[in-house]
């Protein structure tokens, strides 16, 4: 109406104007008002005083104008924030709000999953999702786990094994018995760690916000300086430069700079849990992409976790199944991989043992028949100075071959009744995480408690960089010390199960938890969870890192880029207060679609990964 009758400060105008101002922005007015009171330079203040400023002037069709863009350009911001945290919380669409329980007679009640009790017995038909944590006790099927650990082949389950919340039974029909309530389930600690985690926030967020607020008073007085130095020093008109002081003011606002971060780290948040990697927050996210050295435990770790008995060499005219039982009955009460594998491999009766007690990164000792023998690795063996130069050959046999070598021994005696040794195989997934390790700069190092040529035949199998063995845990609190002091610039990262190899995890820069799902510790101890047992998740975080910081610095330059162009062509006189808003909307919409960039980067790097790894299956 300003344009066809060239009156832009009549009274019909005026009125279309003030109606538009107030049916669109009174909410951005209201919460200006309250930032004027208060003088919080945000972005409501800002547009508060450039809509008031160009009302004051008679510029009432641009701020009408000013006022329709900005309301476009928030709206446009929550449906892109709410893009980032929509793929957060689809993890909570995983998880069904009915479970099939089974009924004291034998039948079958359909009931909310939040009033399941605990160890009740939930079916689950084909094609269905779990809709609790448990453990399998009837039939057996394919479980497609992906959601939880992102692993790409479903997995088998029978009898005995987990099964969680928000996974796919592909095949038979399974019954399992539950672990724990809805909001105790391994997805429900997923989506806590997650929307905790965009609490953390990362260092470049935190200079973001250092930044605006300082960067935003110094723009202000500018802009005051603007209206009146020209006026008051000069003699210039007051109301044109009063107009390119109001422009500046928009322009100022550090919108794109502030929402780009938010929006770029939540993204990177989403897109690991969808790769199984939980980040505890932005921080780690980002420093990820220093890393340049990762510390890894061996057994369950590089290797499956599952040694088995190779070895029985029976001393002192002991016989093979004597010296197995021996170790066996000891051994019982160790919950350690090597004493599960003694175990197994001996299939009789047990002796009875008195005293127990273990030796932490060694072995076990106790009594048998009144007599104090023990179980325990070379170092113990020094320790009680049972190496005989033929014990010590045997072991150093073994040792060579990379299997475990432990001594059963009695202590009164002094001797070794015989050498058992077990093997423990490296993961085939183990030699292409770290080859892609190796290719993105970051050195190796193992930290193992067995015995040091053991260590080194495993890492040269794998391809393992520095090999440390005969660690106890306060030596690998040392040795990741020895490697943060001669990190230079670098990151330090630890890789181990989260629970025997708590405390390195915790002094590292970055702690890695392996097989996380389901383990309450790990998800508490580490920075990084990964939920399933796969080191090839490591280098998938690196990457994701390296992506995330590339896009934040892209959206810093484009922010300030563009506050850079408008604030000279405002001083100039060629930018007005919609061309203002408009670019700050533009610079918003450029960043807030790059950091969501890697939502779709994310997803489309996976289902590459998906089809290799089928076709590898």
């Amino acid at each position: 109406m300003s344009w066809i009758t060239s009156q832009e400060q009549s009274w019909s105008v005026i009125a279309l104007s003030a109606s538009s101002i107030l049916l669109g922005g009174l909410p951005t007015l209201r919460k200006g008002l309250v930032a004027l009171r208060t003088f919080a330079l945000n972005i409501n203040f800002l547009m508060t005083i450039a809509v008031i400023g160009a009302c004051a002037i008679g510029e009432w069709p641009e701020a009408a104008v000013v006022v329709f863009l900005f309301a476009v350009a928030e709206l446009i911001e929550a449906y892109s924030l709410d893009r980032a945290r929509n793929a957060v919380r689809a993890l909570m669409e995983m998880s069904p709000e009915i479970a099939s329980v089974k009924q004291l007679d034998g039948s079958w009640k359909q009931m909310p999953a939040a009033d399941v009790p605990v160890g009740s017995v939930v079916r689950v038909r084909p094609g269905e999702r779990l809709a609790l944590d448990g453990v399998v006790v009837a039939g057996a099927s394919a479980v497609n786990q992906a959601p939880i650990t992102g692993e790409s082949v479903p997995v088998e389950k029978a009898e005995g094994d987990q099964v969680f919340a928000g996974t796919i039974n592909e095949a038979g029909v399974l019954e399992f018995r539950t672990t724990g309530g809805r909001d105790q389930t391994t997805l429900a600690r997923i989506i806590r760690t997650v929307q905790e985690a965009q609490t953390v926030r990362a260092p470049t967020q935190r200079f973001v916000d250092r930044f605006a607020r300082v960067y935003t008073p110094i723009v202000c007085v500018l802009a005051l300086l603007v209206a009146i130095v020209p006026w008051l020093a000069f003699h210039q008109p007051l109301m044109p430069w009063l107009y390119k002081s109001l422009v500046l003011l928009v322009i100022a606002c550090p919108c794109a700079l502030v929402i780009s971060t938010p929006v770029t780290v939540v993204s990177g948040l989403a897109a690991a849990a969808r790769h199984g990697i939980l980040i505890k927050g932005g921080a780690y996210l980002e420093e990820g992409r220093k890393l340049n050295t990762l510390a890894l435990d061996k057994t369950g770790t590089i290797t499956e976790g599952r040694p088995k008995l190779t070895d029985v060499v029976p001393m002192s005219g002991r016989s093979s199944d004597e010296v197995l039982r021996i170790a066996a009955s000891l051994d019982a009460g160790s919950e350690h991989p090597i004493a599960r594998a003694v175990i197994e491999a001996w299939n009789g009766d047990l002796l009875a043992v008195g005293k127990f007690k273990s030796i932490t990164g060694r072995g076990v000792d106790g009594l048998i028949n009144g007599e104090e023998h023990f179980v325990g690795n070379h170092r113990l063996a020094e320790e009680r100075k049972v190496c005989s130069p033929a014990v010590e050959a045997e072991l150093t046999r073994l040792e060579a071959q990379g299997k475990t070598a432990i001594v059963v021994a009695s202590e009164r005696a002094r001797r070794v009744l015989g050498v058992l040794a077990v093997a423990d195989t490296p993961r085939e997934t183990s030699v292409e995480a770290l080859r892609d390790l190796h290719a993105l700069g970051v050195r190796t190092v193992m930290l193992s408690g067995d015995n040091p040529k053991t260590a080194e035949a495993i890492a040269k199998a794998v391809g393992i960089d520095d090999a440390r063995g005969n660690l106890l845990p306060e030596d690998k609190i040392a040795a990741i010390d020895e490697l943060i002091a001669a990190r230079g610039a670098g990151r330090v990262g630890m890789a181990g199960d989260g629970v025997n190899d708590a405390p390195a995890l915790a002094k590292a820069d970055i702690g890695f938890a392996m097989g996380a799902a389901g383990t309450d510790v790990a998800l508490e101890t580490a920075d990084v969870a990964l939920m399933r047992d796969d080191l090839r998740a490591v280098p998938e975080f690196v990457r994701l890192s390296r992506r995330t910081s590339a896009i934040l610095k892209q959206n810093i330059t484009v922010s300030l880029a563009a506050k850079g162009v408008f604030f000279g062509l405002a001083l100039m006189g060629l930018a007005t207060l919609w061309m203002a808003v408009l670019a700050d909307m533009g610079a918003t919409l450029v960043v807030v679609a790059n950091g969501l960039r890697i939502l779709r980067d994310g997803a489309a790097s996976r289902r590459a990964l998906l089809r290799r790894r089928r076709a590898r299956f």
